[in-house]
């Protein structure tokens, strides 16, 4: 018996904005990390107060050892970027994509060491991926899990099929559906078949979590709330997480705020990070306008202005003909940036407007001789939406496929990184 099968395989989800980690066959991830890693800007220029060459390699030699040291992940990176001026951030993951992998390479370190407190040789490893990522990065990624991490397996997923896998509502889990995945720093739309995405209908729209904070942060400042310089953009995230809502139209959203405003605007409350001093502002159409610039993206950018239930449509259409009814009857919502109060209720109210009038629409070119069957729309929402794509892989690295499936260390060592390239589908599970 391979003694690493009896022990939980790691799942690490690594987001723009979010690292979600933990162990396989948990419900939930054991931590939930800012993925954002500070690291002292003194040691990265060591060469300056040198006067002689020994002495100068000396001190670059230190200060390149203190460096891969010296360094904080998560909110401690955050907290300490505040206290130091000699603490820079530095985001690994820009739009789902890696951008740094020296940083990368050193927030896995904390994540495995600090926060998991495993070690790395003992178990296998699934990390997930976003929809568009090259194959290079794979092989960047297979490197340094099996060069510096040593670790005896390693599975890449794509976040939308394991986004699938969760959305799960019955016994049974249906691979065939649309994945609306909503994160921090990318929102892709992506059509699943049997377990495989079908590439060429993949669609990403450069509107995300992100965006939906900037624009509240942007309407509270035009507005004159009194919200410190450096603390506005958190704020405004708070803001968003706590009190924004989807609203069904926005006109009778702005009459009801106006004529009732003590029962909709909300006050907030904090303290200034670098005199204490209290503060106060109110909170009051940013509610319902920071989710809407997935349906009026027109109000935030004038650069983008497709809402969200076109680009699905667009998405479905461009799929293979015979899966589009099984797509239509399965989209489902993924990210935190979903977790909106009736956001999925919007979404699938405005696709089935768009669906049925284009149905319509086929039926009076015919001359309505023939009526067409109305499609069914439904947009799934489940309790653990937010972690979705992370609970998909605990489900899935807890099955026995899942290690047949995985790439080796000993393979690594033979064929190369290469190998990476190419994850196999669960043929198992499905």
């Amino acid at each position: 018996m391979d003694p690493y099968t009896s022990r939980p395989a790691v799942v690490i989800d690594n987001g723009t904005g979010f690292t979600k980690l933990g162990f396989a066959g948990n419900a939930e991830p054991c931590f939930v990390v800012p993925t954002v890693v500070a690291l002292n800007d003194t040691l990265s220029n060591p060469a300056r107060a040198s006067t002689t060459k020994s002495s100068n390699w000396l001190v670059q030699h230190s200060a390149g050892v203190m460096a891969d040291l010296d360094f904080y992940i998560g909110e401690d990176a955050l907290s300490k970027s505040r206290s130091s001026s000699t603490y820079n951030l530095a985001y690994p993951i820009r739009h789902g994509q890696v951008d740094n992998w020296d940083a990368m390479e050193r927030f896995w370190q904390q994540c495995i060491f600090d926060y998991l407190r495993c070690d790395p040789e003992d178990h296998y490893f699934l990390l997930t991926e976003s929809p568009l990522t090259a194959p290079e990065n794979r092989e960047y990624t297979g490197e340094i899990m099996f060069e510096t991490f040593n670790i005896p397996g390693l599975y890449i997923a794509v976040q939308p099929v394991l986004a699938l896998a969760a959305g799960y509502t019955t016994s049974k889990c249906e691979m065939t559906g649309v994945v609306v995945d909503v994160g921090d720093g990318a929102t892709h739309v992506v059509p699943v078949a049997d377990g495989y995405v079908i590439g060429g209908s993949i669609s990403s729209i450069p509107i995300s979590g992100e965006d939906v904070t900037l624009f509240v942060q942007q309407l509270m400042r035009e507005r004159g709330e009194n919200l410190p310089l450096e603390d506005s953009f958190e704020v405004a995230r708070k803001v968003k997480e706590m009190y924004c809502y989807t609203c069904s139209d926005i006109v009778k959203e702005f009459n009801k705020h106006d004529k009732e405003p003590a029962k909709y605007v909300k006050q907030w409350r904090g303290t200034k990070p670098k005199t204490g001093a209290p503060y106060s502002c109110d909170i009051g159409y940013e509610r319902f306008l920071g989710p809407e610039v997935f349906f009026n993206p027109e109000i935030y950018s004038g650069d983008f202005t497709t809402p969200l239930p076109d680009v699905i449509d667009k998405c479905i259409q461009s799929a293979p003909i015979d899966t589009r009814r099984a797509l239509y009857k399965n989209i489902v919502l993924s990210g935190g940036s979903t977790m909106f109060k009736d956001f999925p209720r919007r979404l699938q109210r405005d696709l089935k407007k768009l669906v049925d009038a284009r149905v319509l629409a086929a039926d009076g070119q015919r001359g309505g001789e023939v009526k067409a069957q109305l499609l069914e729309v439904n947009v799934v929402s489940h309790p653990i939406q937010r972690y979705a794509v992370w609970f998909g892989g605990s489900v899935l690295a807890s099955t026995p496929e899942f290690y047949t499936a995985c790439h080796t260390k000993a393979e690594y060592e033979e064929y190369g990184a290469s190998i990476c390239r190419t994850n196999p589908i669960f043929k198992g599970m499905f």
